[in-house]
This record gives C-alpha cells, sequence and structure tokens, in this order.
C-alpha cells in the first residue's frame, strides 16, 4: 500500500490499524539538539484521544505515547524518531456480525474493491484512529516552530451543525470538550450532542486552523504551493470534504476591488486571502477552515450490499463520535505543523536562514 508517508524533508511515515496489536510512526528530518520528551507529544494526544468526555466516543484508550529512538541524554540526534502507541481497548469482537457488508459512507467497499482483502474491525487502516500518530509527530513540529521561529498554531470548532461559534475568547477553547471559542455557544452544542446520541444519529461541523507569526517565503510558487500541499495534508483526514484558505467560497460573491489585500507602508490592510499569495505566505496569519461530514457510523438502518452484491439493511453499533469534528481539531493543527515544519526547512535548504 502506498501513500503512508507526508513530507519531503521533514517526513512522516504512519502504521498500524484500529483494532491492531499497536499505531505507530517514523519521523525523519527533525533537527538535531531539540528537547524532546514523551510528555511533549501526550499533551496533543490527550486533546485527541476518545473517552475523554460524555460527547465523544466511549472508546478508552490512553493513547500513552512512547518514544522508542532518536533522543539521546534528553534531545534529538537528528535519526529518525520512532514512535509507538498500543491499542489497549480494541473490540475487534463488535465488527464479527457486519464483516461481510460494507458500511455506507465508509471505505469498506471501495478497500475491498482497490486491494480484494480488508481488515474489516472498525475500518483497519482506513480508521481516523490512524491519525493518532500524526499528532504525535506533529507535535514535535509544533514545539520546534515554536520554539526556534514564535510560530503558534490555534484550532478551534468554528461551526457545528447550524450553531455558528465566533472567536472570542481563545481561553474558552480548551476549557470545554467542543474546543468552542464562544462560551455563550457551549451549551447550545452540548444540548445537540445529547440529542443526538438519543436519537443514534450524527452531525457534520467546521474547524479552523491558525498559525500566527509565519515569515515570508514558506511554498514553492508551483506544483509545490504552500496552500496545495495543505490541501494535500488536511484533505487526507479522515471525514474532510472541504477546505477554505482565507475567505475560500465566500469570494465567489466578491468583487477584485473588494477582496484584494491592499499594502501600505505599514504593511497589508485586509487577509482575504488567509497569509498565502502566490502560493508562499506572506507573513500575515495563516487561516485555513475545513468543512468535516457526519459520522456515518450511527444507529439509524440504511441500505447497503453485502459481499455477494445483494441489498441488505445495517445498522452500525460500536463507539463512535457523534460529531468528528470535535477530536479533528487537534489533528488538523498536526497536519497544518508537519506541512509548515517541512516548508521552514526546505526554504532553509534552498535559500538559507530567513
Amino acid at each position: 500500500m502506498a501513500g503512508n508517508s507526508i513530507g519531503q524533508i521533514f517526513r512522516v511515515t504512519t502504521f498500524g490499524e484500529s483494532h491492531g496489536v499497536a499505531l505507530g510512526c517514523i519521523v525523519d528530518g527533525v533537527p538535531p539538539g531539540l528537547w524532546l520528551c514523551e510528555n511533549d507529544l501526550q499533551i496533543d494526544l490527550n486533546r485527541r484521544r476518545p473517552g475523554m468526555s460524555p460527547y465523544t466516543s466511549s472508546r478508552r484508550e490512553s493513547d500513552q505515547i512512547r518514544i522508542l529512538s532518536g533522543i539521546f541524554e534528553g534531545k534529538t540526534t537528528g535519526s529518525s524518531i520512532g514512535l509507538l502507541i498500543e491499542n489497549k481497548d480494541a473490540r475487534p469482537q463488535d465488527y464479527q456480525s457486519i464483516k461481510d457488508l460494507f458500511r455506507p459512507g465508509h471505505a469498506d467497499y471501495t478497500y475491498q474493491k482497490k486491494y480484494g482483502i480488508r481488515d474489516y474491525r472498525g475500518g483497519g487502516r482506513a480508521s481516523a484512529r490512524e491519525t493518532a500518530m500524526r499528532v504525535a509527530a506533529g507535535a514535535i513540529a509544533k514545539k520546534y516552530l515554536f520554539e526556534h521561529f514564535s510560530i503558534e498554531i490555534q484550532g478551534y470548532l468554528s461551526q457545528i451543525g447550524t450553531i455558528c461559534c465566533e472567536f472570542k475568547e481563545k481561553e474558552c477553547i480548551e476549557a470545554n470538550p467542543f474546543l468552542c471559542p464562544d462560551p455563550h455557544k457551549v451549551e447550545e452544542i452540548a444540548e445537540l450532542i445529547c440529542a443526538l446520541k438519543e436519537r443514534g444519529d450524527s452531525i457534520g461541523a467546521k474547524i479552523t486552523i491558525m498559525a500566527k507569526n509565519l515569515p515570508v517565503g514558506l511554498g514553492e510558487p508551483v506544483f509545490d504551493r504552500l496552500d496545495a500541499d495543505l490541501a494535500h495534508a488536511l484533505m487526507s483526514i479522515n471525514a474532510v470534504k472541504g477546505l477554505e484558505v482565507g475567505e475560500g467560497f465566500s469570494f465567489v460573491n466578491k468583487l477584485g476591488s473588494e477582496s484584494r489585500d491592499e499594502m501600505t507602508s505599514s504593511g497589508f490592510s485586509t487577509n482575504y486571502s488567509g497569509g498565502i499569495l502566490g502560493g508562499i505566505s506572506s507573513g500575515q496569519p495563516l487561516l485555513v477552515h475545513l468543512a468535516l461530514k457526519p459520522t456515518s457510523s450511527i444507529a439509524i438502518p440504511a441500505k447497503t450490499i453485502n459481499q455477494q452484491g445483494e441489498t441488505v439493511e445495517m445498522t452500525t453499533s460500536g463507539r463512535h463520535d457523534p460529531c468528528v469534528g470535535i477530536r479533528a481539531v487537534p489533528i488538523a493543527e498536526s497536519m497544518l505543523a508537519i506541512v509548515l515544519m517541512d516548508h521552514l526547512l526546505r526554504h532553509r535548504a534552498q535559500c538559507g536562514h530567513f
């Protein structure tokens, strides 16, 4: 199977299945001399892991990270960093009854047709559980970007269903289980999630990721544009079906005269383009929005087919998120960090220091 790696210089390769023995990854290209310990990675993993609140999947995984290589006396050595998370609460028996069915909205059908074999236990390699390793690798990138370039990355839930969450209080984001920046919307979201769980249904979401203090110059102007690589990375996250940089689709209704980021001797007047011009970072805050589809594994019956091509009706039991957007925030932050880290090292290799 191809496509398990991302990045050119800062390169992340993941492995493992949802209900297999463990998840792991290899991170290449980490500069030597970075102080790094397992707790640095565990902080973001705890934000992503299931079972942290009654509003997410009830799967009880500690997601305890182990660093296997690449660290000596507390610092990175420049060699490959090996990371591992053991699965502690796998329940493959939950999927035994549907092993011959293709769950609607999942990769079951396409995976089977492509490879002729699939791990039916929670989607196997196609499960969102794979993203735990992306978060661990992204935490390394986030630490380096902040300590060496003061680059800060922050994500939050900006919409769930019809509930829009404005960025009002940064401190509020980590103070509620939805990573919502508007304290006045938290109770409304909780009521929505509880109602969905009672009905056995799910809802879509929009999340927003910001990066501040980026230098000018990250990205290449043709195929390796910064926004193109961000789209590649962020669209690889399970359930992501749409991406906007800056104003994104809002540009459709705007005139050129009102959507240009004018410049003065004091700098840019606006940031409609989301911090990227011609595929290269402009030094303004980077702003990206992601749309995630509703969880397809729900208790409401749906039509599908089995391995023999016969039409059947099925429901999906097990432990699933009523809104995948909630736990996707740290995943998106990590993928953004991985891309920025890779482009920063690529810029340094070609153009020298900033």
